[in-house]
């Protein structure tokens, strides 16, 4: 494989796959609910790759696992809010601007995209706490698993 082209999307498409079935079957149980690493992997990938394939990555697992797990209704906003995540996040001419952008871009969209389906304000309003801790959550993992492939790279 020695066209660069190829092997960027050939890793964007494992990137992609990786954290689908990572958004989608490894869930963390919450006396709320549970976390999953969706956002681990979209972070993971703005800070390994940089903005753009931060949202490729973020925009199509999203859509991807609301597609597989039954919520076509919410397939576009995932689209919209884990693009717009991705993007920020790798923001690296300033980090913190872009990483507080991509936060508020999911979390505000989900919350407008909840308006959107009809679940009126008080629902909208309930689905923030748990948007806020699945994005720490994936934050966190991202940032650690950055951190470690770059040690790793470095040996």
């Amino acid at each position: 494989m020695r066209n660069s082209k190829t092997r960027k999307l050939s890793l964007l498409a494992v990137l992609i796959a990786l954290t689908v079935v990572l958004g989608r079957f490894v869930m963390v149980p919450t006396p709320t609910g549970f976390l999953t690493l969706l956002d681990a992997g979209i972070y993971f990938t703005s800070f390994y790759l940089g903005a753009k394939q931060g949202a490729v990555v973020g925009g199509l697992s999203g859509f991807l696992i609301d597609l597989i797990a039954g919520y076509p209704q919410w397939m576009f906003h995932s689209l919209i809010a884990h693009g717009a995540q991705g993007f920020f996040a790798g923001w690296t001419y300033n980090r913190w601007l872009g990483l507080l952008l991509g936060s508020v871009a999911m979390l505000g969209w989900y919350f407008l995209g909840s308006l959107m389906l009809g679940y009126g304000l008080s629902g909208a309003l309930a689905s923030v706490w748990g948007n806020v801790m699945q994005n720490c959550f994936g934050l966190l993992m991202g940032y650690l698993t950055f951190k470690t492939i770059k040690r790793l790279e470095n040996k």
